[in-house]
């Protein structure tokens, strides 16, 4: 078995689009409807609530994730703050070190998926 994407309802695909353009620096592809980002080997599609709806035949509420969190290993955590700080308005941890050796923080997407962002320190 192999996990492929992970993929997140929208009300709005390209705005979410957008953001995690800037926040990935990947360029999103697909349309209105659906696009994946390939950050890096990983892929993250973004579908719109009535895309999923239509191909999974059920009505899939957009913005609803609580229990999952977005992982991305970056170089420097402290240099992401900065980096992005004009445009996460959602902060949910400042850079710290945790005790299990990462250094992270935390912070929400438009649409409330939690993202974190770590390295690992020596």
């Amino acid at each position: 078995m192999k996990f492929a994407y992970t993929r997140l309802i929208t009300e709005n695909v390209p705005s979410l689009a957008s953001f995690y353009e800037k926040l990935l620096g990947t360029v999103p592809k697909g349309n209105d409807d659906y696009v994946e980002l390939r950050p890096d080997g990983a892929i993250l599609a973004i579908a719109s609530r009535k895309a999923v709806s239509y191909m999974q035949g059920a009505d899939w509420p957009a913005g609803g994730n609580s229990t999952a969190i977005l992982e991305f290993e970056v170089d420097d955590v402290d240099s992401e703050r900065a980096r992005i700080d004009s445009f996460v308005t959602d902060w949910l941890q400042q850079p710290k070190d945790m005790p299990w050796g990462n250094r992270s923080m935390l912070f929400r997407d438009p649409y409330g998926n939690p993202i974190n962002f770590f390295k690992p320190v020596a």
